[in-house]
């Protein structure tokens, strides 16, 4: 049912309430009238290591994952829970590799990294490309997805459900980092409680259907009865392996995405780079640990909606709900909880939304501003810089309210969507950094081959199966309209993070290749300050990140 009960609406009330007061209390108490843009556009110095590794979730976590990944989660299972389990690994290399390099060199910005290490046309080349990439892919998706998913739950106009969730996320972020840091806590607080709220009741009402109590009884009749959904590596025969592709999972693409989003994207490393280095890597290791319980969060319930499902617990609203979009699957769930639970619930996925919508057009602001804007007027005061930033928040949220629903984002599903798109940039982009953070050769028209070339490598990669196919078997009489209906074609598709792994090989090899010509050349290079020190832990870390990396091996040794 479609309706928040008053209770429903008491309990958002209050979260709204707590955000807000909260918001402006650390803005009147930390805002500075002489502030500087780094100090509003990063909270320089000022956000401690559990504001960090929380605004870290919270900016990650959004309707990308609990609409979209839930309905990953009805569709194939456990495996969707790969990116969570394997960005807890990842955050632990992006803190002991990446972040020294970030913050000895004195980097804020990824824009300014590449001008630093290569030049200015390569900076201002990528400076475009993710400012489209945020807004286009990630802003709009995170709006799109939000906006069913409370439509879905509350009844309210669609549209209507945009702009709300719009302004509040524009709110926020006009205070600038240091709000949106520490009133994350706050959203990730909320989040957690109602998700786990949410997987409980769902998880009681399995095993209630199956005639016994409690969650524990649920959870085994769930794997007992549908284990081909808690398998972490997909077979061939599953029709999600072209999401999943077996150990790919473990060895290829899959670490491409990740540490592309953890360590080289201006929206999640802005949480560290105003930090010192201990704080940074203290933050992103509380965020390793978080993001362990995220599948709990975010996956289960899509599996407790797919055993309903097939059991045909749920009414004829819902089961049409569902099998019209799988991604549908968290909203009805949040409709079958009670009155009041629903409202946290609620209030858990409008936090989850709201605080990776400020965090995104944080990052859209910061970059623009810092990286476009000053580059065309260098003699800006801060104010101005500190302006132009809260006028490229609403801009860019209009934007989004506009475009999102033209995108196509629901036929494709959420997740899949946004992973897709980043990824026909993320390869060339990786390649980019790593070569430039660990190897001085590493030159700027290699990096322009690895930038341009790594994205219509992705393109010809997509398409090129397609093509190859009817080529191949045409002249043995298959005719599109045949390859279409017997699916052949989608059995040689090249599954997006094989695609991913094969277009870093090929920009490794090129920018090895270019850079040793450059060299031989005599062109100079922009080397980074590293020393191996930089790479050293304290045994908090270090015990820490054993623990993190031991759970993760117990977890796929279990779920293999």
């Amino acid at each position: 049912m479609k309706t928040l009960s008053t209770s429903d609406y008491a309990v958002f009330i209050v979260y709204f309430l707590i955000v807000a007061i909260y918001g402006y209390w650390v803005y009147r108490r930390k805002h500075n009238a002489d502030a500087t843009s780094k100090d509003y556009f990063l909270a320089e110095g000022s956000l401690t290591w559990w504001a960090i590794g929380a605004s870290l979730i919270a900016s990650n976590i959004s309707a990308e994952q609990f609409v979209a990944m839930s309905g990953n989660g009805f569709t194939m299972g456990l495996a969707i829970s790969a990116y969570e389990w394997m960005a807890a690994a990842t955050l632990i290399i992006v803190a002991i590799f990446f972040i020294p390099v970030y913050l000895k060199n004195k980097i804020f910005t990824m824009p300014q990294f590449l001008h630093q290490r290569y030049n200015s046309t390569v900076a201002m080349i990528m400076a475009i490309f993710w400012l489209l990439l945020y807004v286009i892919v990630n802003l709009t998706s995170i709006l799109y997805l939000g906006a069913i998913a409370i439509n879905g739950i509350s009844g309210i106009n669609f549209q209507l459900c945009l702009v709300l969730l719009a302004v509040f996320a524009v709110i926020i972020t006009l205070g600038g980092m240091k709000v949106i840091g520490y009133t994350d806590v706050i959203q990730v607080f909320f989040l957690i409680l109602g998700g786990l709220v949410t997987t409980y009741i769902a998880v009681t009402q399995v095993s209630e259907h199956f005639g016994t109590t409690g969650v524990g009884n649920g959870l085994s009749l769930m794997y007992t009865k549908f284990n081909d959904h808690f398998h972490m590596i997909l077979k061939k025969d599953n029709p999600s392996y072209i999401d999943l592709p077996g150990l790919t999972v473990l060895l290829g693409g899959l670490w491409i995405t990740n540490l592309n989003y953890w360590g080289c994207n201006q929206y999640i490393t802005q949480r560290a780079l105003g930090a010192n280095l201990k704080t940074a890597r203290g933050g992103i290791l509380f965020a390793a640990f978080l993001k362990l319980l995220m599948p709990v969060i975010v996956v289960l319930p899509g599996i407790a909606a797919y055993v309903l499902y097939k059991e045909n617990v749920l009414g004829p609203n819902m089961t049409n709900s569902l099998a019209e979009n799988h991604d549908n699957a968290y909203p009805v769930l949040l409709n079958l909880l009670p009155s009041g639970f629903k409202g946290l619930s609620f209030a858990a996925l409008t936090a989850a939304v709201v605080a990776s919508l400020a965090g995104k057009a944080n990052s859209i602001a910061t970059i623009f501003t810092l990286d476009i804007y000053k580059k065309i007027k260098p003699d800006a005061p801060d104010y101005k810089l500190v302006n132009v930033g809260k006028i490229t928040v609403v801009v860019a949220m209009v934007l989004g309210i506009i475009i999102s629903p033209f995108l196509g984002i629901d036929k494709k599903g959420g997740f899949t969507f946004i992973q897709e798109y980043t990824g026909f940039v993320s390869p060339g982009i990786f390649a980019m950094f790593i070569l430039g953070f660990f190897w001085k050769k590493a030159s700027s028209s290699a990096a322009l081959f690895s930038t341009i070339g790594g994205f219509i490598f992705s393109v010809i990669f997509k398409l090129m199966p397609k093509f190859v196919d009817l080529a191949f078997l045409a002249p043995f009489g298959f005719s599109k309209q045949v390859l279409q209906e017997d699916k052949v074609t989608y059995l040689y598709e090249i599954p997006f993070l094989d695609r991913m792994g094969f277009v870093f090989i090929i920009c490794v090899i090129g920018m090895w290749i270019i850079s040793t010509l450059d060299y031989k050349k005599g062109k100079v290079t922009n080397g980074l300050e590293i020393d191996v020190s930089m790479f050293k832990t304290n045994k908090a870390f270090t015990a820490g990140a054993l623990i993190v990396c031991g759970i993760l091996v117990a977890l796929y040794t279990l779920l293999w």
